[in-house]
């Protein structure tokens, strides 16, 4: 997986990026194309990094899915991005076949504080584009992709 450079307000490895757009904003742009493939071209670790953001999104729908406001809804996605989560390599990770798990003791520790560090800033991206700030509501069109898994996968494990 590549550590791109990343425009977030988490503490995390990703280098600032200084652009109007970053690898959340592209994972975004790509969501709706990419929930519908059931097979995915890897091309380089670049691909990892936007697919495993692509999944986390589909996570972050389903949870808000529930939310009644923004507030809610940042609340949960604060929650979320800070769980437990498995990352490359460990047992419980849905793509292990397509991961290689960290190769040394540094990727080790800077694999779970990136991860980390992404599923915030895009868990807050999402309140931001997602929720109508007129009338506190969730976006119909984020209701649509409920029922949609990228790769028939979920970031987190069955029954969570």
């Amino acid at each position: 997986m590549a550590l791109l450079p990343t425009r977030s307000q988490f503490k995390g490895p990703a280098p600032r990026e200084a652009k109007d757009t970053d690898n959340v904003d592209e994972a975004f742009y790509y969501f709706k194309d990419n929930v519908f493939f059931k097979n995915y071209r890897i091309k380089n670790e670049a691909d990892r990094t936007l697919m495993y953001i692509t999944l986390y999104i589909s996570e972050c729908i389903k949870k808000l899915q529930k939310c009644n406001s923004k507030s809610q809804g940042e609340k949960e996605m604060y929650t979320l991005g800070i769980t437990n989560f498995s990352i490359p390599g460990e047992t419980g990770f849905p793509l292990n076949a397509i991961y290689t798990k960290p190769a040394n003791k540094q990727e080790d520790e800077v694999m779970p504080v990136y991860l980390q560090q992404l599923r915030q800033e895009s868990g807050l991206r999402l309140c931001e584009k997602f929720f109508d700030p007129q009338n506190d509501e969730l976006s119909k069109w984020c209701t649509y992709f409920v029922k949609r898994q990228f790769l028939n996968r979920r970031v987190s494990g069955p029954g969570q």
